[in-house]
């Protein structure tokens, strides 16, 4: 019996910590998940710290089931990474992102719109560990690997109000990190 549930336990692990390789779509006026999970919320919010405007908020819960590794959204240069420490709130909850251990990796857009974005990892009651590879001055590319964060959490992405960003996602939307887009970038017709 022992051996039963030590077996399954390193099958989950295993499972947990799978990255699997995927074929990211390459147009650049898409902003594509940063991880797996499920869309919870999507909101207007204030964002002064980085973006300095209003901005889309686009939150996505990882449960312990989901692949936890985190990818850029797009073609982007990392401007700044910070950290907090904070909470271990329930990462379904939008709150946690506001009280939760977090990290923020501010980025801007190297193609056309030059948006400023944020891609923030949280911790949630589960997951301790917020882990990111990614370089202050580092480009990346859309879809390619710079962090996960361990056991379950909550990943969101902010990006400025514009006219010709439309949001492709509603709430309780499953997605693919570097697969599935969350906005479309659209010409404006004037």
């Amino acid at each position: 019996a022992v051996e039963v549930l030590l077996a399954a336990v390193l099958i989950w692990s295993l499972s947990f910590f799978r990255d699997p390789e995927r074929r990211c779509p390459c147009e650049s006026n898409l902003l594509l998940a940063p991880a797996d999970g499920t869309i919870t919320d999507i909101e207007t919010v204030q964002e002064d710290d980085f973006i300095g405007e209003k901005a889309i908020r686009i939150g996505i819960f990882l449960s312990i089931f989901s692949t936890h590794i985190n990818r850029a959204p797009c073609n982007v240069k990392v401007e700044r990474i910070t950290y907090k420490e904070g909470k271990c709130k329930n990462a379904l909850n939008p709150e946690s992102g506001r009280v939760n251990e977090a990290n923020n990796v501010a980025l801007v857009r190297t193609d056309e719109p030059t948006d400023k974005l944020i891609v923030r990892q949280i911790s949630g009651a589960i997951a301790r560990r917020i882990v990111c590879a990614a370089t202050e001055g580092q480009e990346l590319a859309g879809g390619e690997r710079f962090g996960m964060i361990k056991f379950g959490s909550r990943t969101e992405l902010y990006l400025p109000i514009r006219k010709n960003a439309k949001c492709l996602v509603k709430v309780g939307d499953k997605v693919k990190a570097g697969l599935t887009a969350l906005v479309r970038y659209e010409q404006c017709q004037d």
